[in-house]
């Protein structure tokens, strides 16, 4: 993304994790050369990666672009910034959490895809192939592998847990499915709302597309306790968090593991 002016798509997540006390910034892991860096100001321009948006489940269209999901903004902000003071009064009405929620779905979907776009990109690259039949075939590859799970996810029960105890990371990959991820596995999807809140789904068995969100304070992070390692585990480009002593932690496996990433990193 050559453009530092355009804003990622997961930027309303990370302005919960803007750091306004003396310096207004972001403090983050360059996943790529293993330093950690601070990004003055709100914009976060350090999430500067190409991405590719494909729109996913049984209704979606064949317009595929480089701009993200389509988002109600102000909802989001709202709903995002009420997680993180843990004050679910604040959020909106009940019909704009749902919303709000169904976007945070949206969002969590689409980051989790990049990596095997990248890595489909790169594949196909070494064919006898013209742009436009690389991009389509990456495309059909996402999918392909996502046929289905924005359906699951519909139909999940969400909570919002507030207040956790120790701060969060976030990468460009925040979305975790416990169920494919956990050993041994956990009924849970969970995406980091901001470094003291957390979106958490459940299948419920319902039909309905519907379902109420909850709210709950949590003093612990229970079965979830492992949220930051398996973040940073699957942190290719960037690694965020509130202080450095985090991500100076994290810089060990990091390092370890950037060698054979450096190639398709930032593709």
């Amino acid at each position: 993304m050559a453009d530092h002016d355009r804003l990622h798509p997961l930027r309303p997540l990370l302005k919960n994790w803007v750091w306004e006390h003396g310096r207004i910034g972001t403090r983050y892991l360059d996943c790529v050369d293993g330093i950690v860096k601070f990004d003055e100001g709100k914009k976060s321009h350090f999430a500067a990666e190409k991405y590719i948006y494909v729109p996913l489940g049984k209704d979606a269209q064949d317009v595929v672009s480089e701009d993200g999901p389509a988002i109600h903004e102000t909802g989001l902000a709202r709903f995002l910034r009420a997680a993180q003071l843990g004050v679910p009064e604040e959020a909106g009405s009940a019909a704009e959490v749902q919303r709000a929620v169904q976007d945070c779905v949206e969002l969590a979907l689409f980051s989790e895809y990049q990596l095997e776009a990248r890595e489909a990109f790169a594949r196909y690259e070494q064919e006898p192939m013209f742009e436009d039949e690389i991009r389509a075939a990456v495309v059909d590859d996402i999918r392909r592998i996502y046929a289905g799970k924005p359906e699951q996810l519909a139909l999940c029960d969400f909570s919002v847990l507030y207040g956790l105890p120790i701060p969060l990371l976030i990468s460009e990959t925040p979305f975790i499915d416990w169920r494919v991820r956990a050993s041994p596995a956990l009924p849970f999807v969970s995406l980091p709302l901001g470094p003291y809140c957390l979106l958490v789904g459940a299948p419920s068995g319902r039909r309905s597309r519907i379902g109420p969100v909850v709210w709950k304070a949590a003093t612990a992070m229970g079965p979830l306790k492992d949220h930051n390692r398996r973040i940073a585990e699957r942190a290719r480009l960037w690694l965020v968090a509130t202080t450095d002593d985090q991500l100076v932690a994290a810089q060990s496996h990091i390092a370890a593991a950037r060698g054979p990433r450096q190639e398709d990193a930032k593709r």
